[in-house]
């Protein structure tokens, strides 16, 4: 079995900002296999198709894992195949990175998912956001809205995110990573090189 959880907050207000591209990424993955219904189960909107489980936890997102723990408990998969899918401000918007393991990051939902399951070997994606501009609020700016140009680059990349997850259902992470983390022709690496 996978479980693919997506994390963001609940609400409409909420569906179009930064912090809820984990809801979108989930989103597209289930409308891919023609899943159109969804039902609550450990305070999370789930759907299952054969062995895979889509999640997107309704417990705000410095919550998730309570509904992620509830998930796991409940029959779902080991660690392993479990995968989390965020917004990330360390990235550039557009990047992704996939991980077998590692710590928050300064991710709230990320950090109550570590901590409710007492590990730092949980597979997850993150999506790159970018950082807040310079004196803007952290908090305000995540739960806005992608403004112009944004929006297209964050639609293409839950779709690449879409990819990724589809890809990693039915190869190793390890081969997977290799494609997703490795930069665009001419995309500025991390440190400054040019792919």
């Amino acid at each position: 079995m996978r479980l693919v959880v997506g994390l963001g907050n609940p609400g409409p207000e909420y569906a179009p900002t930064r912090h809820n591209l984990g809801f979108r990424v989930v989103l597209a993955l289930a409308r891919r296999r023609g899943i159109e219904s969804w039902s609550p189960l450990c305070a999370a909107l789930t759907a299952r198709r054969g062995d895979l489980l889509l999640a997107c936890p309704q417990t705000y997102m410095n919550r998730s894992g309570l509904a992620v723990r509830c998930l796991v408990e409940r029959g779902g998969p080991e660690l392993e195949g479990l995968l989390v899918v965020y917004d990330d401000l360390a990235l550039p918007l557009g990047r992704l990175r996939l991980r077998a393991a590692g710590g928050p990051g300064g991710h709230r939902g990320m950090a109550s998912i570590l901590e409710q399951l007492r590990s730092d070997a949980i597979p997850r994606l993150r999506l790159g956001i970018g950082p807040a501009p310079a004196g803007e609020d952290l908090a305000a700016w995540v739960l806005a809205p992608f403004e112009g140009a944004e929006r297209e680059a964050a639609a293409a990349l839950v779709e690449r995110a879409a990819d990724a997850c589809e890809a990693w259902l039915t190869e190793d992470l390890e081969t997977v990573a290799a494609r997703v983390n490795a930069p665009a022709a001419g995309e500025t690496l991390d440190d400054g090189r040019t792919g």
